[in-house]
């Protein structure tokens, strides 16, 4: 081996440079960059003792930089409340860092991990994270995680105890009659939940009933998904039986449930009782006109009904049924039924059937020269611009100046009542967007645009009218 010693080469001196000023966005990301900056600015033959030197002061830059991003993460865990992870491949051993990071954290409240195949070893991390009752979350999306009954177990012990989560999704998963049993004693003694989505599991009729036993000691949840599921008449039977004891559900989704006209005998006597449901969906179930007929009947017979919306979208009716349902929407004028169409109905008679009722009345107070105010004030014995919804609904289905069907009376309150139960004339809709009048100037209304826009008054003027 050559001993001798390599020549130094020869360094001259350059004037030394001020580094450029960052600015105050880039310092939490210029470590990298540092790094290289000097890698670039080190000469080939400083000594092993100049190497040490840098090393020492890159390794003070970094970690300074390093310790105000910590900080910076620090600051927006106080920010953020909504964390989405879902189809992120965490499964069952991220599931623990995840759980490690919501024990220190006391501000997010929304959390969807759905899609993860978290398995029976992630559903035990989340059911014992659950137990302490430490955390901010209200609302858990679970979707779609590969939880069979075994989870369902878990969960069970879980929101036994748990009455901070308020909505909590466990759809798409694989919980059959077994898991139903489990997450039935979890109703009977959850206190918390408000929303469960139970959609796209294999509950069959043992599970159907558990389910519902399980409902009818629970009295805080709201709204329940239970679609694409097998309840069939018997789990109908037991959810009927539910319907005449509870007065909490609002909405509640069997669409896809094998039910046919005997379960939904079963529902409507349940529904002659019930005085808290607003929304029944049937979609895609085996159900005739019968059995259509059936459940709007239930509801004439229930005057404290408050049932808003019925879907049975998929169901052929008659005129007949049509007659039936205006004179249930009658007396109770909220109510609104979806189906698929009127058998015997032509497509031009189906579609003068469904004319936008809002049309019709611009028309005719075009042709009349008036606003859609006067027209709407004309039907009020006391001229004034908010009526009751069952007094607007008479007022319109007598009135012979604009001819209208129940159907389209229906469309007309469904855009301008509020959930005061009255219909107000001051809000108009033009493209499915709400106009409301405000004072201190005219603004543009889907109703009487035409008509507003010409006006020859002030601002003070019309709004004087409105009162």
């Amino acid at each position: 081996m050559d001993n001798d010693e390599p020549l130094e080469p020869e360094i001259k001196d350059e004037p030394e440079t001020e580094p450029a000023a960052r600015n105050s966005d880039e310092t939490f990301y210029c470590e990298a960059e540092a790094s290289v900056a000097i890698e670039k600015e080190k000469p080939g033959g400083e000594s092993s003792e100049t190497d040490l030197e840098i090393e020492d002061t890159e390794k003070l830059f970094t970690t300074g930089q390093r310790e105000l991003y910590l900080e910076a993460c620090k600051l927006s865990n106080t920010s953020v409340v909504t964390l989405e992870l879902a189809d992120n491949c965490i499964m069952e051993e991220g599931t623990l860092s995840l759980v490690q990071m919501l024990q220190e954290n006391y501000y997010l409240q929304d959390l969807n991990i759905s899609n993860n195949d978290l398995g029976l070893k992630g559903a035990s991390t989340i059911s014992e994270f659950l137990q302490r009752n430490t955390s901010s979350l209200l609302n858990l999306q679970l979707s779609g995680n590969n939880f069979k009954d075994e989870s369902a177990e878990l969960f069970c012990q879980a929101f036994s105890a748990n009455y901070r989560i308020k909505t909590l999704d466990l759809s798409h998963n694989e919980f059959s009659d077994k898991g139903g049993e489990h997450l039935g004693q979890m109703l009977a003694l959850n206190i918390g939940l408000q929303s469960l989505d139970l959609s796209w599991n294999q509950f069959h009729t043992q599970g159907a009933v558990a389910l519902c036993n399980g409902l009818r000691a629970n009295v805080t949840l709201q709204k329940l998904d239970l679609s694409m599921n097998g309840f069939g008449n018997e789990g109908a039977t037991a959810l009927g039986e539910v319907l005449r004891l509870n007065n909490s559900l609002v909405h509640i989704d069997v669409s896809s449930n094998d039910i046919s006209n005997e379960g939904v005998l079963k529902i409507s006597k349940g529904l002659e009782f019930n005085e808290s449901l607003k929304v029944l969906k049937l979609f895609l179930n085996p159900v005739s006109m019968d059995g259509a007929t059936l459940l709007i009947l239930s509801i004439k017979r229930n005057p404290k009904s408050k049932m808003e919306e019925i879907d049975i979208s998929n169901v052929l009716v008659s005129e007949q049924f049509v007659k039936i349902l205006d004179g249930v929407c009658a007396i109770h004028p909220q109510l609104d039924v979806t189906y698929k169409a009127v058998q015997g109905f032509s497509a031009k008679k189906e579609l003068l059937l469904r004319t936008n009722p809002m049309k019709l009345i611009q028309s005719y107070a075009d042709q009349h020269q008036i606003t859609v105010i006067d027209f709407f004030k004309s039907l009020n014995p006391n001229g004034r611009m908010m009526m009751s919804v069952g007094d607007f609904w008479k007022a319109m289905i007598q009135q012979d100046k604009v001819p209208m069907n129940p159907y389209q009376v229906r469309e007309l309150i469904k855009k301008l009542a509020e959930k005061t139960g009255m219909v107000n004339f001051r809000c108009w809709c033009l493209g499915g967007t709400l106009r409301i009048m405000k004072p201190g100037g005219i603004k543009n209304c889907g109703l009487c645009y035409g008509s507003i826009k010409t006006a020859k008054f002030s601002p003070d003027a019309f709004n004087a009218s409105l009162a």
